[in-house]
């Protein structure tokens, strides 16, 4: 179908309004230089809309929108493509929005149900915003494709109609149920070998309506999400993220601090903790908490006694989740603290599976790198085995 895709002809058809000069069929001709080459709305008060009449049903597969040749005021910022056989019965095919440049843009819409194809007679734009407030609606240009061979949009009418006259019995299959008409539900629906909803919904309807049985309605429900009915459904769901506090298993935990650094190994499902500041000192100690399990586990209480970096806050870690290493570099230092000798900035690594620190340099401004720093940030490529530290205040001697 894609190869016989063409122009298709069609004839302005209805219109909510229009003002001065800018008639409707200004927008069958692409003249972007030309500011009154438009159709525009004679208010931006609710329904404006534009409808055409294709020449002949076809297969409607894209809309192109021409603009002027500069922003403007009236463009559409938002707006919503309707299509169907008749201008009572129609279904949306469109809900998009036009960049406000002088860039002509191309739409796919909507040509399917069910994995099948539909034709239109029809297609009706339903402006809603313009890009400057208050302003009237201009559409410049439109261009509609698609297929009109007549055998292959004469096999999708077909299956179109047949597809309403299901979606009607369906209608009315529903009525009757609702209205607890059993024995004409019955006859239709064995008449007409149609059913109303899948045999799940139906069993539901009947443990949850008829029979009032809560428990098994329960089990269906689950049933049906252990199956992945509820699959396509959850996939289209916005994320609705929520706080919850975590009681740990464990009695065994990390004290209050701030200034800490936090990795997650997403593998393994740990969370690991280094270091901070407890409210009078540093701190140099090693916490891992096992989120399936909920429970922390202490891997050193003092980091520098086992060849590790010092107590430290304000530093940032990263974690190579592929080789098992963590990686901090920089702190602070209060600044009555500070010397030339402890102002270097030390690089350390933790190998996760043998538990054993290493030092890779003393100084890593001596290397061409940052000098000592605090409130960085740090970043790890994996693949390449590449760290990125941005950003962050250098530690001066005072």
């Amino acid at each position: 179908m894609a190869d016989e895709r063409n122009v298709l002809k069609f004839t302005i058809y209805k219109w909510s309004s229009y003002s001065a000069n800018y008639v409707p069929e200004n927008i069958q001709v692409d003249n972007p230089s030309n500011q009154s080459s438009r159709w525009s709305s004679d208010s931006n008060n609710p329904p404006q809309y534009l409808s055409f009449k294709l020449e002949k049903p076809a297969l409607v597969y894209s809309i192109k929108f021409g603009k002027y040749e500069k922003t403007h005021v009236c463009n559409l910022k938002k707006f919503k493509i309707y299509g169907g056989l008749n201008e009572e019965n129609m279904i949306e095919l469109l809900d998009s929005g036009l960049k406000n440049d002088d860039k002509a843009e191309v739409f796919p819409l909507r040509s399917e149900i069910d994995g099948h194809h539909f034709p239109c007679r029809f297609i009706k734009i339903v402006p809603i915003q313009s890009w400057g407030p208050s302003f009237n609606f201009s559409i410049w240009f439109v261009e509609l494709s698609g297929v009109t061979n007549s055998d292959i949009v004469r096999s999708c009418m077909n299956w179109y109609n047949m597809y309403r006259e299901k979606e009607a019995i369906r209608l009315c299959l529903k009525h009757l149920r609702q209205h607890h008409y059993v024995e004409a539900y019955t006859a239709l629906e064995k008449k007409t070998k149609v059913s109303l909803e899948h045999p799940l919904l139906t069993e539901l309807y009947n443990l949850l309506v008829v029979q009032g049985d809560f428990v098994s309605c329960e089990r269906l429900i689950d049933r049906a999400g252990t199956e992945g009915l509820f699959y396509n459904y959850i996939c289209e769901q916005d994320y609705k993220p929520w706080w919850n506090k975590i009681q740990p298993a464990s009695k065994d935990k990390p004290g209050m601090r701030g200034g800490h650094q936090m990795c997650i190994d997403t593998q393994s499902e740990c969370l690991y903790l280094f270091g901070g500041w407890e409210g009078t000192k540093d701190l140099s100690d090693l916490w891992v908490y096992h989120i399936p399990t909920q429970e922390w586990t202490c891997l050193s209480e003092d980091t520098s006694q086992q060849g590790g970096p010092s107590p430290r806050s304000c530093h940032k870690v990263c974690i190579d989740i592929e080789r098992k290493h963590i990686y901090t570099v920089g702190r602070y230092i209060d600044s009555a603290l500070r010397t030339e000798d402890n102002l270097k900035s030390d690089f350390f690594m933790y190998d996760i599976e043998t538990g054993r620190w290493t030092l890779i340099t003393e100084d890593t401004g001596a290397m061409g790198g940052p000098k000592l720093i605090f409130d960085h940030q740090m970043a790890i490529d994996t693949e390449k085995q590449i760290i990125y530290v941005f950003g962050g205040r250098v530690l001066l001697n005072a």
